[in-house]
C-alpha cells in the first residue's frame, strides 16, 4: 500500500500563527482575571455591572471558560504541529464559547448588562473561531494535519 504525502500549504502557518496570536489574547484575558479580578476588568473598560456578572458566574462557567480559551489556544497549536487532534479540540474549545454565550445570553441577564459592544465582539470571537475548527476540519480532509 502507497502512502501519499501532502505538503504543508503557505496558508497553514499563515491560519496557524493568527490563530495562535489570537487565542493568546483569550488565554491573556482569563488568567488577568483570574488573577487581577476587578482591577484588571476595570482597566479594561467593564462597568461595575459587567464586572459583577463575571464574579458572580458559577464554578463550571469558570471551567467552561477555560475549557474554552486554553482549547483554542492548544488547537491552535496542534494546527501549526500538523496533528488532527487539532479539528476535536477546537470543535470542543468553540462547544464551549457557545455554552458561554448561552450562559450570558439566554441563561442570565447577561446579555443586557454587557451591552451592543460586548454582543459584536463575541460574534467576532465565534466567528473566528468557527473559522479556524473548519479549517482545521479542511485540513485534516485534505491529510495535511495528521
Amino acid at each position: 500500500m502507497t502512502r501519499i504525502t501532502t505538503g504543508t500549504p503557505w496558508h497553514l502557518w499563515l491560519v496557524g500563527v493568527v490563530a495562535v496570536l489570537f487565542n493568546c489574547i483569550g488565554v491573556f484575558d482569563f488568567v488577568m482575571s483570574m488573577t487581577r479580578g476587578a482591577a484588571y476588568m476595570a482597566g479594561a473598560g467593564m462597568t461595575p455591572e459587567q464586572i459583577a456578572h463575571y464574579q458572580q458566574m458559577p464554578a463550571w462557567m469558570t471551567v467552561d471558560w477555560a475549557i474554552g480559551v486554553f482549547g483554542a489556544l492548544l488547537g491552535s497549536v496542534l494546527i501549526l504541529l500538523r496533528n488532527k487532534l487539532a479539528w476535536p479540540v477546537l470543535v470542543v474549545s468553540l462547544a464551549a464559547f457557545l455554552l458561554s454565550l448561552a450562559y450570558t445570553y439566554l441563561l442570565t441577564g447577561g446579555g443586557k448588562i454587557m451591552g451592543q459592544q460586548m454582543a459584536i465582539t463575541s460574534a467576532v470571537i465565534a466567528g473566528l473561531l468557527a473559522a479556524f475548527t473548519g479549517y482545521a476540519w479542511w485540513m485534516t480532509r485534505r491529510g495535511v494535519l495528521r
